[in-house]
């Protein structure tokens, strides 16, 4: 058994799409975001639990992600923004892709008619992200051009919010009602697409209008919520727990200090444990002398600075701690909880950053 494992509960991932079905309803699809290792949570085995769980789709950002999946025998996949040069090994794996412009719905067109196929296709529309997609104002001729290739079936049209996590709800009802009269327009000229969605975590729970033909769930699929301003109306379980062990033990005396820079000084006698997790394995350095873990069901503090490859704590007030005692440095031991969002505020970023973050040296355990 490896000394550090992130365990990840398939069982939350399950009840946790079953939550959010509840919120939207049975008629609107679900395509939880599983790009990035699923947010670090392993996509293979990701995938299928939400497969079983009944989501229609799933949503990956790069050609290499679908592949991944595809070569596991996993089929429901929309790839993001691609390259043209990527066109090819789509049409190839039978990915539905994501239209942003001319050049690559052509190179689409091209590769699909050349092998005798037609490729599934959403077309992506910027309504304020200002990352990718084709803009509000040039969509209506987008997508009708797009439409009159050969090869290509559009099936989707889809959006994104870039501040419904927000307080001020003002520029995303702007957003949808700009994206609501682009598909009122498809409408009357005998176009609409057979999916459109707009929807992701934070607009399934404060913008239900939004929820339309699909939604896209990404951190709230994983149990967390996208911030603090979002209205938590759907109870959501976190799928990850990170665990490591004390795997040294040592008393030092008052004065003493720990780590590099010297940057804790001991106020008394003090017990160190030192775990092997550090900033390596996405246990960010900014929580040296600040963050906490967990030791025989107590919250002990961090000390000095977090090193590439361990992090020391002070467990002077856990009786008995020993050599090889459980660790948890993200979710639940005993009564006590540290949770990303909260570790996330602490360093200044996101609960989707401090996932991520979690290294590849760290092998993912799934309980079920």
């Amino acid at each position: 058994m490896p000394v550090s494992v992130a365990e990840i509960n398939l069982h939350a991932i399950r009840r946790n799409v079953r939550a959010i079905r509840e919120k939207v309803g049975p008629g609107v699809g679900l395509m939880p975001a599983v790009k990035a290792n699923a947010y670090g949570h392993g996509a293979v085995k990701v995938s299928r639990a939400a497969l079983e769980a009944g989501v229609d789709m799933l949503g990956v950002a790069c050609i290499e992600e679908a592949v991944e999946l595809r070569d596991a025998g996993i089929k429901e996949l929309i790839l993001g923004a691609a390259p043209v040069d990527a066109a090819s090994e789509i049409v190839e794996r039978n990915v539905t892709a994501a239209i942003c412009d001319e050049a690559f719905a052509r190179a689409l067109s091209a590769c699909a008619s050349s092998c005798g196929k037609t490729a599934k296709a959403h077309i992506k529309v910027d309504t304020g992200m200002g990352r990718v997609g084709v803009p509000i104002e040039s969509a209506l001729d987008l997508i009708l051009g797009v439409a009159a290739l050969p090869g290509i079936v559009i099936e989707g049209v889809f959006t994104h919010f870039p501040s419904a996590d927000e307080e001020d709800s003002g520029f995303t009802k702007r957003q949808l009602e700009q994206f609501g009269r682009l598909i009122g327009e498809l409408e009357s000229r005998g176009l609409r697409p057979r999916i459109v969605h707009a929807a992701n975590s934070a607009a399934i729970l404060d913008y239900p209008e939004s929820s339309l033909d699909l939604v896209r769930p990404g951190i709230m699929f994983y149990g967390l919520y996208p911030s603090s301003a979002v209205n938590r109306s759907v109870a959501v379980t976190p799928a990850l727990t990170l665990k490591t062990r004390v795997v040294f033990l040592k008393e030092i005396q008052t004065g003493a200090t720990v780590s590099y820079g010297r940057t804790f000084r001991a106020s008394r006698r003090t017990k160190v444990a030192t775990i092997p997790i550090g900033y390596a394995d996405g246990y960010s350095r900014s929580l040296s002398n600040r963050g906490q873990a967990i030791v025989r069901g107590r919250k002990v503090p961090v000390i000095g600075r977090v090193c590439m490859d361990q992090t020391m704590l002070d467990v002077t007030d856990v009786p008995g701690v020993q050599v090889g005692d459980e660790v948890v440095v993200y979710g639940d031991q005993g009564n006590e909880t540290i949770g990303v969002e909260d570790v996330a505020a602490m360093i200044g970023t996101i609960p989707y950053d401090v996932l991520c973050a979690v290294g590849s040296r760290i092998p993912r355990v799934y309980i079920d």
